[in-house]
């Protein structure tokens, strides 16, 4: 697990975009269980990949597509410990990958962007990816 003091840059870049953070696997489990509508869940990271190219992929894609999800959120992979094991029960059969992006509908995975698929990627390919994903399914 990651001292705290180190995260909160990392955290911030999302949540002032707009993501909640889900801390708890309680949290978790009480947003994605019988939800209605479209939840974006990204698994951060502390890793080059999650600052260069997930997170501001991430943030390119809600600025590009017409369609949003219906929520941002974000578990922490290092920080979020039972929060993060809890969304990945949830992407399952995906294995655990971090940083990564699920999308959700109405409670079943829509669609996964694993860790393989970001890094060597840009930050620009990730957006236009996403936002092609959330034209489809949000």
């Amino acid at each position: 697990m990651y001292p705290e003091h180190l995260l909160v840059p990392f955290r911030q870049e999302l949540t002032e975009a707009g993501f909640t953070e889900l801390k708890t696997a309680e949290a978790v489990e009480d947003h994605l269980t019988d939800h209605k509508g479209t939840s974006l869940v990204v698994i951060n990271s502390v890793c080059g990949c999650a600052a260069g190219t997930a997170r501001p992929g991430v943030k390119m894609a809600l600025k590009l597509s017409d369609k949003q999800p219906d929520n941002l959120t974000t578990v922490f992979a290092g920080g979020d410990i039972e929060a993060t094991s809890k969304v990945r029960e949830f992407h399952l059969p995906f294995p655990p990958s971090s940083p990564s992006v699920a999308l959700f509908k109405d409670g079943e995975l829509v669609h996964f962007v694993e860790r393989h698929h970001i890094e060597g990627r840009s930050a620009e390919i990730i957006g236009n990816h996403l936002a092609d994903v959330f034209e489809e399914h949000c």
